[in-house]
């Protein structure tokens, strides 16, 4: 059977994309229904676009600003809820929804006993770090490069890890002077379609939550046109079962007001209208 192309497929025709890391960002709905099911967790709606969360203990903000530079998922922790976050990690508009979604349901899973579970002793506790999972997945460092990086076999996505010493603060207020960047497209060095940071202080067992999303072989679920012109020739497709869901369902459901089955007790955390108005932080990115 002749390759799939997508140019002849209907806009709104499913499909199955592989590799994750040129399939587009698809929905944000995944992130969206970890959050909204997160018992305890509250959301607030700013401006009828942007998303706000809380997780119980008051430690994790997660935002989704959807005008912001970066748009996207901003995920915060703050071991004091009212001091400077220890480590801020953000996934831009562009960063496949899968990749944002391991770490997020991760997150959600691991915070109740202050991720023990995953350390060393715990039930979860693997020992892999992210660079052991890209390992096995056949990457390989950038020799004499600096930053580090190391690339996966199609080189279409990295991860760089950042040489030499910064101050901690600059590294929370900037991005791209984070420890870890994960990255993807045609040139994932210097010019990439998406980017995903991670300050030095984010838990390891996030981090490769997120590589193990990104190296996972199974094809991801989009719209035709979901997937960006200049990736398609470089991606595998195929035609996906038909579901029930209408394409305009799917669009409701990328925004942050849609509804989605919240868990016992948590629907009078939601509000019912979107704020008129908010303050905007400095760390709004």
């Amino acid at each position: 059977m002749p390759p799939l192309d997508l140019g002849d497929l209907a806009p709104n025709t499913e499909v199955l994309v592989a590799p994750v890391h040129l399939a587009g960002p698809g929905t944000r709905e995944a992130v969206f229904s970890i959050l909204d099911n997160a018992a305890g967790w509250t959301k607030t709606v700013a401006f009828g676009t942007d998303a706000y969360y809380a997780s119980p203990c008051q430690r994790v903000r997660i935002a989704n600003p959807v005008e912001s530079h970066y748009g996207g998922w901003t995920i915060t922790y703050a071991e004091d809820p009212l001091g400077v976050p220890d480590w801020i990690t953000t996934f831009d508009r562009n960063t496949p929804h899968e990749i944002a979604a391991a770490f997020t349901e991760t997150l959600v899973h691991s915070l109740p006993n202050h991720f023990r579970d995953y350390l060393g002793g715990g039930r979860h506790h693997t020992g892999l770090g992210p660079e052991d999972v890209l390992l096995r997945s056949d990457w390989e460092p950038m020799h004499g490069s600096r930053p580090y990086w190391i690339v996966s076999p199609d080189n279409r996505t990295a991860m760089r890890t950042r040489s030499g010493w910064l101050d901690e603060y600059t590294e929370l207020l900037t991005p791209e002077k984070s420890m870890w960047r994960l990255s993807g497209g045609i040139d994932p060095v210097h010019a990439p379609s998406w980017r995903a940071f991670f300050s030095g202080s984010t838990p390891q067992h996030l981090r490769t939550a997120a590589a193990a999303a990104l190296t996972s072989p199974d094809a991801v679920p989009r719209f035709a046109d979901e997937v960006p012109e200049r990736h398609r020739d470089l991606v595998h497709v195929r035609l996906a079962k038909p579901t029930a869901r209408p394409r305009a369902q799917a669009a409701l459901a990328r925004r942050p007001y849609a509804a989605h089955a919240a868990a016992p007790g948590a629907e009078a955390a939601i509000p019912s209208a979107p704020l008129a108005t908010h303050g905007r932080s400095r760390r709004q990115r």
